[in-house]
């Protein structure tokens, strides 16, 4: 057990905006001490192999100005949670990676997630329709399950993947890029606040609390994102992204590698495909997801596939249209070949009937 004094110097380092966790990783490793490492000597700093003249010199620069007790008090004052490498709290599947996080701030309650079952979902910010419904059919599944998803916030993949899990009673963990005061994207606050207030599950961050998400830190935010999980899931990815910079990250982890696949001619699905081809699990369902990880749920939890019922021809004809993706309403109707007022009428009917929904984006795609 380690002593509790040591707290606030594992949170001093975390307030250092300058110096990398790899850094403090380093120090805390040469002297086995995270206050021997705090109060180092400028002399002693110089003598160990692999830290860099300028991080030496920031991290000098920085700690003249911090106390470590007042930054404990204040993230306590905050009821924001701390964790860090000599707590029994800290994730293990963190420790199991290169350069784990030297601190952690949480807000929600982790403890809520089973950290034995967690899947990363990670995917391009401008996803399509079809990945954001096929990944909320899939995850959906889960519902009122163990399983974890953990996701970074961000835009897209990430919204879908973290709105779904607290819609289904699943938990989730979000890992963000900035601090807790710097919420990015400003339109996921509203989900920020439902995963910490409503015991959804737990947001976390190395960042301190008024730090910019700078764009170099979510390259760097993803090492955890996949760091937490079992396996990752990734829902659409162009060749360079940030959602394959984090399947390379899974599998230099050894973490399952799982793919959806989507239309060949979207270029955000060229990662995926290239992820296939070189071994990663396919995933069409939930059940794959299971099978893939080697777990097992009772069939119950799963939901049953709906089946189109008392359909007429045209109906199933626009179901079918629309579940390989989603279409406007001129595209439908150059499709059915239908007046539009007909149209109109089928797609209110579908619509009431919970078999298709209608984005943001003026398109229908399937609900089930």
């Amino acid at each position: 057990m380690y002593k509790e004094d040591n707290e606030k110097f594992w949170c001093a380092f975390a307030r250092l905006t300058k110096v990398s966790s790899s850094f403090v990783n380093t120090v805390y490793k040469y002297f086995g001490s995270i206050e021997l490492a705090w109060n180092a000597r400028a002399y002693d700093l110089w003598k160990i192999d692999g830290l860099l003249k300028n991080s030496i010199e920031s991290f000098l620069k920085e700690r003249d100005k911090i106390n470590p007790e007042e930054c404990l008090n204040y993230i306590k004052e905050r009821n924001i949670g701390f964790i860090h490498p000599e707590d029994e709290r800290y994730p293990y599947l963190l420790k199991q990676i290169d350069n784990p996080p030297a601190g952690l701030f949480v807000l929600g309650d982790l403890s809520l997630c089973n950290l034995e079952r967690t899947i990363a979902v990670v995917g391009s910010r401008r996803a399509s329709e079809n990945s954001r419904t096929t990944l909320k059919n899939i995850l959906s599944d889960f519902a009122n399950s163990d399983i974890c998803i953990v996701s970074g916030l961000a835009e897209g993949i990430d919204t879908v993947a973290h709105k779904t899990a607290v819609e289904n009673n699943i938990k989730t963990i979000a890992v963000i890029g900035g601090g807790f005061d710097k919420i990015y994207p400003k339109s996921n606050i509203g989900l920020f606040n439902k995963i910490i207030n409503e015991g959804h599950g737990a947001i976390l961050s190395e960042y301190w609390m008024d730090s910019d998400a700078l764009s170099w830190h979510f390259p760097v935010r993803n090492r955890i994102v996949s760091g937490l999980s079992k396996g990752v899931l990734v829902a659409e990815a162009a060749l360079k992204s940030g959602a394959m910079i984090t399947a390379n990250l899974a599998l230099e982890q050894g973490r399952e590698l799982m793919c959806m696949p989507g239309l060949i001619s979207n270029p955000n699905t060229q990662g995926i495909y290239k992820l296939l081809k070189t071994g990663a699990s396919m995933i069409t369902s939930s059940q794959d997801i299971l099978d893939t990880m080697g777990w097992e749920m009772k069939k119950s939890g799963l939901k049953k596939e709906k089946k189109y019922l008392n359909l007429t021809q045209q109906e199933e004809f626009i179901v079918e249209c629309i579940k390989i993706d989603s279409l406007t309403l001129d595209e439908l109707t150059i499709k059915t070949n239908l007046n539009i007022n007909d149209l109109m009428v089928i797609l209110t009917k579908l619509e009431l009937q919970g078999i298709i929904s209608k984005t943001n984006t003026e398109r229908y795609t399937a609900a089930v």
